[in-house]
């Protein structure tokens, strides 16, 4: 193939300096591609003008490209290093080595890592947390490590992953580390985060971003909440809460919402004293945020469900894998998974309706959250 390869483009640059006045062969210089499953070295013959390219070596860059593009998308659609080598051996004929795979593999991790050092938007209307926690290997033994993952909404309505990161643990120095690389990268302003139940979110966000109301997750708390009754108890209860956490209604207040929060734990409290304890604990006053904003919108921004569908992708992903050789592996997988998700291209509608979230000027909305 490398004798092959140099033959032909010595055959096009004598017919190129044939049609090249005053031009004349200046040597060669050393060029690497790849074909047949391997590292491909050979000449390059140059002309002395510098103006000779030759075509053949063009076409070899371009199968080379279309490889690494295939290698990438097979990898990140769940098939391991081994597998897309056995691919390619029933596509091309032969059997591509383990080391093969990873340099074509290497296009997307640059790819990647480019994305994620991305700068960011100024101000983000709205900005989803959550963490996925993955096993991976780290000196001889597996552990599940947590990956912090952001997701957030624009002010054009689309969506993007601002971020992704690692640390071995959940904390909260990790998530004040995670506010940290976000205002590095552009962010200066946050109209409202939402998150699970995670305790201390709020003295990270503060710190980093003061003056952000924090929305916790609805559907999370409703989960906690019918774990701690009877299965006989869950319908009950579910409608309460239901009642409780309702949206749509533009007269229904944040102090209602909390009144009626106190009553339900009174309530379910007589029977269960886990839950007559919550009724006094301010913490549960970040679940009744949403309230302050648009009727139209509440049902979109009091849950984590965008960003828990998500997580669900990265899983699926991942899942075929079992412990990845190295926390890079894992966020350049979920890396690639936020970056092909078409759908967070399209604007999400009628969210522009709150302008707390959505001014007309974004720079005055802070003034209209202190309104």
């Amino acid at each position: 193939m490398e004798l092959m390869i140099e033959s032909m483009m010595m055959a096009e640059r004598r017919e190129f300096l044939n049609v090249s006045e005053g031009n004349k062969g200046n040597g060669f210089r050393r060029a690497r591609s790849y074909g047949q499953g391997r590292v491909l070295e050979f000449r390059v013959p140059r002309d002395w003008y510098g103006n000779f390219h030759p075509t053949i070596l063009a076409l070899q860059r371009d199968q080379e490209e279309e490889c690494e593009l295939l290698a990438s998308s097979l990898y990140c659609k769940g098939l391991t290093q081994s597998q897309v080598g056995e691919v390619f051996g029933e596509v091309y004929g032969k059997q591509y080595s383990k080391a093969s795979i990873s340099r074509m593999i290497g296009y997307l991790r640059e790819d990647v890592r480019q994305w994620l050092s991305r700068s960011l938007e100024a101000y983000y209307p709205i900005v989803f947390v959550d963490a996925i926690h993955v096993k991976v290997h780290r000196k001889r033994s597996v552990e599940s490590e947590a990956f912090y993952v952001v997701m957030g909404v624009k002010e054009d309505k689309s969506r993007e992953v601002p971020g992704i990161f690692n640390r071995p643990s959940e904390s909260a120095t990790g998530w004040k580390e995670m506010f940290m690389a976000l205002r590095q990268r552009g962010v200066e302003n946050i109209g409202l985060l939402v998150a699970d139940g995670i305790r201390y979110l709020e003295d990270s966000l503060a710190e980093i971003f003061p003056g952000t109301p924090l929305q916790k997750c609805v559907t999370y708390l409703k989960r906690n909440m019918l774990a701690r009754v009877r299965h006989g108890d869950k319908g009950a209860l579910a409608e309460d809460l239901r009642e409780v956490f309702r949206t749509g209604d533009p007269h229904y207040t944040p102090e209602q919402g909390w009144e009626a929060w106190q009553a339900l734990c009174g309530k379910w409290g007589e029977d269960y004293r886990s839950i007559k304890r919550l009724g006094d604990d301010p913490f549960y006053r970040y679940y009744f945020t949403y309230l302050n904003y648009h009727p139209r919108v509440q049902s979109m921004i009091y849950t984590t469900n965008w960003i828990e569908r998500l997580q669900r992708d990265f899983r699926r992903v991942l899942r075929m894998r079992g412990a990845m050789p190295t926390e890079e592996s894992v966020i350049v997988l979920m890396a690639k998974t936020a970056m092909d998700k078409k759908s967070y291209f399209r604007a999400l509608p009628g969210i522009e309706r709150d302008k707390v979230l959505f001014p007309d000027d974004s720079g005055n909305f802070l003034d209209l959250l202190n309104n």
